[in-house]
């Protein structure tokens, strides 16, 4: 439900990309239990949820490894990718199995047989493509719920001059009004990228990524 409500009201507040962490690659560290409950969470998110994305204009991708997860869930995700592929209105990122700096650690192996590397080639290698892949996008917010503070491997090279918003309510309780709350935060803030006063750019609608207080 919150994914849903989140992912509605994106698109109204200018969001064009919604990143979500779903699952880290450290998160295999858990009961199995546990996390056997949560990709069939997953599992069921995709199955029910494509459709819908798809009719909202949403486009899907995962990032992440897919060779870990459960029988037949890589599939189906990249089915859901397929089904969404056209969609203009957002475009939904979800981090599962994923890890920063092992994407960091992928990506300089690929790097090292290029004549000639820049930021947005690097960009693209992180995207888990070819040099020729669509970059990753710079993060502009990244909202933590559950009032931890720190990163969690997260989109590390992405989030190099993020605006990090920190909130105390649960992942689960997370509302539309607390993200247009966190857009609006966003707004007023004076991004400067190493610059000062007149040379600070207006802030655009975010990229925002959120992350659930379990990661």
């Amino acid at each position: 439900e919150t994914v849903r409500r989140i992912v509605e009201a994106a698109p109204r507040l200018g969001i064009e990309t919604l990143t979500l962490y779903a699952f880290s690659s450290d998160n295999w560290r858990r009961p199995s239990a546990e996390v056997a409950a949560l990709m069939a969470l997953l599992r069921r998110f995709v199955r029910a949820e494509t459709g819908r994305l798809a009719q909202a204009g949403a486009r899907v991708t995962m990032l992440g490894r897919r060779d870990r997860l459960p029988a037949g869930l890589a599939a189906e995700i990249a089915a859901a990718e397929q089904a969404t592929a056209q969609g203009t209105k957002l475009h939904l990122r979800v981090a599962l199995d994923y890890s920063a700096r092992d994407a960091i650690l992928d990506a300089a192996r690929r790097a090292a047989a290029l004549p000639q590397l820049t930021r947005e080639v690097f960009s693209r290698l992180l995207s888990g493509g070819d040099h020729a892949a669509e970059p990753a996008p710079d993060v502009d917010l990244l909202i933590r719920t559950g009032g931890e503070q720190r990163l969690s491997d997260f989109l590390l090279w992405e989030c190099a001059y993020a605006e990090l918003l920190f909130v105390p309510c649960l992942w689960p309780d997370f509302s539309a009004g607390d993200l247009a709350d966190a857009v609006a935060w966003y707004a007023a803030r004076e991004r400067r990228f190493g610059g000062v006063g007149a040379a600070a750019a207006a802030a655009p609608a975010p990229a925002v990524t959120p992350v659930p207080s379990a990661a």
